[in-house]
């Protein structure tokens, strides 16, 4: 059974609260939340109003003064962030209409990062025709993380793998594999995986080839995590995974927050959104 088909599973079992901050914004939304609600996925939100529980997670999550969390919660996505920290909602889903940046802010000040990650960040489930199924991390968020912030994105991929595949082998990837290469981006990567213990520095065949891992003496060549050094790298291959072998590309999806937040891709179609949906509920 493959990821999302679990997923969907658990996520009919659950019938967990999802709100959505662009509810009545935005058509593919109110489709999706439609659709969601039919299927028996999720319960569907739309921001509340404020509430003594969102006043009080916001002041925990960041010691604000009361009468500054009260004026903030006037901003529709930091309430509904402030709705899944108070436990009035079990994951908030937005970007369709939103920037990144405020998606990631509200998450921030209300949900704050989880336990032993200072660094949020972002992956994609890939599902590609053969039905192998991968972790794509950072794609979408970290534009030139330092070695520390790459070690939070590998150790946040580490969860979110085991929560959606049952299992993580993580691989930093670099045009190094070990002591083949030399640089700067090849020295972050190579101390990121010093600190967490995971394959790198290794370059993407051998990652993923026993063969070519067997040669080059390191990993086992069967990552299902891969790590990306910057932004560049992620992004251009999540893409090139989707135009040259047909793979789907669910998210992007937050990762590094103590409670469930997807920041959709402002193309996602409804199927997008669902599927995104009911994958970051998975987290939950």
């Amino acid at each position: 059974m493959s990821a999302l088909d679990k997923a969907v599973e658990a996520a009919r079992a659950r019938r967990a609260r999802v709100v959505f901050p662009e509810l009545g914004e935005d058509a593919r939304i109110d489709a999706a939340a439609e659709r969601l609600r039919a299927e028996g996925l999720a319960e569907p939100l739309a921001v509340a109003e404020p509430s003594e529980a969102q006043l009080a997670a916001l002041v925990a999550a960041r010691g604000l003064k009361e009468a500054l969390a009260r004026r903030m919660l006037s901003r529709p996505l930091i309430r509904a962030a402030a709705m899944v920290a108070a436990g009035e909602a079990d994951a908030m889903v937005a970007g369709a209409v939103t920037a990144t940046k405020k998606v990631i802010e509200a998450a921030s000040l209300a949900i704050g990062p989880a336990e032993g990650v200072t660094t949020a960040s972002s992956f994609f489930l890939m599902r590609f025709p053969d039905g192998r199924e991968m972790i794509f991390a950072d794609c979408g968020l970290n534009v030139d993380p330092d070695a520390a912030q790459l070690a939070d994105i590998a150790r946040a991929s580490e969860v979110t793998a085991r929560a959606l595949l049952g299992s993580a082998r993580v691989a930093l990837l670099s045009f190094s594999t070990g002591s083949s290469g030399s640089g700067a981006s090849v020295d972050k990567v190579r101390v990121a995986a010093e600190a967490t213990g995971f394959t790198g520095p290794v370059q993407g065949d051998a990652a993923l080839n026993p063969r070519v891992a067997g040669a080059k003496g390191l990993g086992q060549g069967d990552a299902n995590v891969l790590v990306f050094p910057d932004l560049d790298a992620g992004n251009i291959a999540y893409k090139l995974a989707q135009e040259l072998a047909g793979a789907q590309a669910l998210g992007p999806i937050l990762q590094g927050f103590r409670r469930p937040v997807c920041d959709l891709s402002r193309g996602a179609t409804v199927d997008d959104i669902v599927a995104a949906t009911v994958v970051t509920l998975a987290l939950a």
